[in-house]
C-alpha cells in the first residue's frame, strides 16, 4: 500500500495499535470515532497490504535475564552480492541478533545484539560471529542505559 493511499483514519488506526496492539475493534473503533465494521475492515486491509506485519509482546530485556544489548558494527572481507546475501542470511538466523541493518560508511552492517551478560556477549563472538568467514572486521558499543525503546512509528 503506497504511503498516499494511507489516510487519516489509518493513520489513527496505526498510531492506536503501536500504543496497544491488544485493542478490541470496537475499543479501536471507538477510539477513532468510527464504527466497529469500516474500523475492522481497514485493519484488515492494513494487514493484508503488509502495513501492519504482526502484533507481539514488548519483553523487558532485564527482566527476562537479558541484561547487555551491543551495537556492533560489522565490515565483509568482500562487498560483492553473493557474500552480502550470505552475512546477511547468517546474521538474520542468530536469535541474539534482534535488529540487523546493512549500512553505508565505515561497515556493512550494524546489528543490535542482546545477550545475558558481558561472558556471554564474548561467548556469541568467540562461536558464532567469528566463524563467519566473510567477516573481517567487529566493533562494539555496548549500551550502558536505554533512553528510548520499541517507540512507535511517527504516523
Amino acid at each position: 500500500m503506497p504511503v498516499d493511499r494511507i489516510d487519516a483514519t489509518d493513520r489513527k488506526i496505526l498510531r492506536h495499535l503501536q500504543e496497544e496492539g491488544r485493542l478490541t475493534n470496537v475499543e479501536l473503533a471507538d477510539r477513532i470515532n468510527l464504527s466497529p465494521s469500516p474500523c475492522l475492515r481497514r485493519v484488515k486491509k492494513l494487514e493484508e497490504e503488509g502495513v501492519i506485519r504482526g502484533y507481539r509482546a514488548v519483553v523487558d530485556r532485564k527482566k527476562a535475564g537479558l541484561g547487555l544489548t551491543a551495537f556492533v558494527s560489522l565490515r565483509a572481507s568482500h562487498q560483492n552480492r553473493e557474500e552480502m546475501l550470505t552475512v546477511s542470511a547468517a546474521l538474520a538466523a542468530m536469535p541474539e541478533v534482534v535488529a540487523c541493518h546493512m549500512v553505508s560508511g565505515q561497515s556493512d552492517f550494524l546489528l543490535e545484539v542482546v545477550v545475558e551478560d558481558l561472558e556471554s556477549y564474548e561467548n556469541w563472538i568467540t562461536e558464532r560471529l567469528i566463524s563467519l568467514d566473510m567477516v573481517e572486521d567487529i566493533r562494539s558499543n555496548f549500551a550502558i542505559r536505554t533512553v528510548k525503546d520499541q517507540a512507535p512509528l511517527p504516523m
